[in-house]
């Protein structure tokens, strides 16, 4: 017969697969694309839609190769190939020279691929490579003076007494201008009051800042979102009741490093903690692992009543792969450090995982603690971040759980004090380390020296010495936290 469509043929195939992926049903988007390709390997753009579907789902080295199989069949646009095999180098596999040779190519092939150059310039940040950084921010800037993720950047990356007279006046017009988008509205913002707090201007910057959390709600997917306290609070109390699992994971003599959770409260000091314990001999960093968060979301919602089901097989197949996650980072260490904060809500599965776990628990001042957290571009999904008495109640509840978690495993909780490590870091450092039954050596570690990539927002911070002016950084903002100090009086124990 003729006149019917063939449903088996590549085109027919590919409309499947690109309504598939329009639905996210990305397992079967996947089989679809594999499907074309089974029929014609030389289509370059599904090798390419194929590889972001893998990148997806986590099946990285899959995405690597199919995004090469895209570049080898002469697909449109290679640089994007090169800066999303980039991205999964760095952000998934942690092989960073990797990253960066594939950004290189992209330039070589488009010198003005803006994306590209915005990711090296970020690679060279999380390595410390601040000169190479900033002259690729003004590289894009001199092409593109609108650019104003550059520009936030650049702004982001001068240290106190350095940035340009100009740089204010250039931050304060780029965010009046009609053309930038509440996310970028929301960059500047952050940068305008990071410059400001440093010119000691505390008045103008916690203005600057207020208006920079604004527009990142605007800039939210559902703007306007508001955290809710009634049900963080109703999420808390499940967490009391049922964060733990009934059976433990059985012990395992499995080889590979053990893990250190540092966890708390966001800006409370984890970063520094963590390449503090990274200069000791045998233990590497491991940064923030999103292992823990995705499980909760995905195999254990609803959670955490699903932890009550969970049989001691389960936890020790889970435990297996976390501990594959851990040996990625570093196979021959003898521990690895998952430095996520908000790992403070999940340690009851912690301990029904890894039953002789020792967390580091990082805290610091409370109204330092929730006015870092205010000043910082956080997503919006943390929408507690963008409101001063949310992020004040957000704190009460945190310090809720962690009194109840301290009841339960009190011996295997340390709270490492970052107002206590300025004052006196080897005192403050050797409790810690005995903690951790690490060798203290009665040196404070050079961090500079031995640092390699921090990917998060205190990079920059940690790589210079110990320092104490942001301790009590509070009192500079005392006006504008009245409000915040008196509510916090009024809910967190005395």
């Amino acid at each position: 017969m003729t006149g019917i469509p063939d449903a088996s043929t590549p085109d027919a195939l590919i409309r499947e697969a690109a309504e598939l992926r329009r639905q996210n049903r990305i397992p079967e988007a996947i089989d679809a694309y594999r499907r074309v390709l089974a029929r014609a390997p030389g289509l370059a753009e599904s090798w390419f839609n194929l590889a972001v579907l893998l990148r997806q789902a986590h099946r990285f080295e899959e995405a690597l190769d199919s995004y090469q199989r895209a570049l080898d069949a002469g697909v449109s646009r290679p640089e994007e190939a090169h800066l999303n095999r980039s991205v999964i180098y760095t952000d998934y596999l942690r092989r960073h020279a990797d990253a960066e040779r594939e950004l290189r190519l992209a330039l070589a092939l488009n010198p003005a691929f803006t994306p590209a150059l915005l990711n090296l310039g970020n690679l060279c940040e999380d390595f410390g490579r601040r000169e190479e950084a900033l002259m690729l921010y003004e590289r894009i800037l001199a092409r593109e003076p609108r650019c104003f993720e550059a520009l936030a950047r650049y702004a982001n990356m001068q240290t106190r007494g350095t940035a340009k007279t100009t740089l204010v006046a250039q931050l304060k017009d780029a965010i009046s201008d009609p053309a930038a988008s509440a996310a970028e509205r929301a960059n500047l913002g952050f940068a305008l009051g990071r410059l400001l707090d440093q010119a000691g201007e505390y008045r103008a910057a916690f203005a600057a800042y207020r208006g920079a959390n604004q527009a990142s709600r605007a800039s939210a997917p559902a703007p306007g979102a508001r955290y809710d306290r009634a049900q963080h609070h109703a999420f808390i109390d499940r967490l009391i009741v049922g964060g733990m699992a009934a059976q433990q994971a059985p012990a395992s003599e499995a080889a590979g490093p053990r893990p250190i959770f540092i966890c708390g409260m966001f800006r409370s000091g984890s970063t520094l903690t963590e390449q503090l314990l990274a200069a000791c001999a045998g233990v590497a960093a491991g940064g923030e692992f999103d292992f823990l968060p995705r499980l909760v979301g995905t195999e254990l919602a609803p959670f955490p009543e699903s932890l009550a089901a969970l049989s001691a097989e389960r936890l020790g197949a889970l435990r297996k792969r976390y501990s594959a996650e851990l040996a990625r980072v570093s196979p021959h260490a003898r521990r690895v450090t998952d430095k996520r904060p908000d790992n403070f809500l999940y340690i009851g599965l912690i301990k029904s995982l890894f039953p002789d776990a020792k967390i580091v628990h990082t805290i610091r001042d409370p109204l330092d603690n929730c006015l870092s957290i205010y000043f910082l571009h956080l997503d919006q999904q943390m929408t507690y971040a963008l409101d001063l008495i949310d992020i004040g109640h957000y704190f009460a509840e945190y310090r809720r759980l962690m009194a109840h978690w301290k009841a339960d495993f009190a011996a295997d909780i340390f709270d490492f004090d970052y107002d206590a490590l300025v004052r006196d870091p080897p005192a403050t450092l050797q409790r810690l380390y005995t903690f951790l039954g690490l060798e203290w050596g009665g040196q404070i570690p050079r961090i500079a020296e031995t640092v390699g990539a921090i990917k998060t927002a205190s990079a920059w911070q940690v790589r210079e010495p110990l320092y104490d002016t942001s301790s009590g950084r509070a009192r500079h903002y005392a006006p504008e936290l009245r409000e915040l100090r008196d509510y916090l009086g009024g809910v967190l124990p005395t």
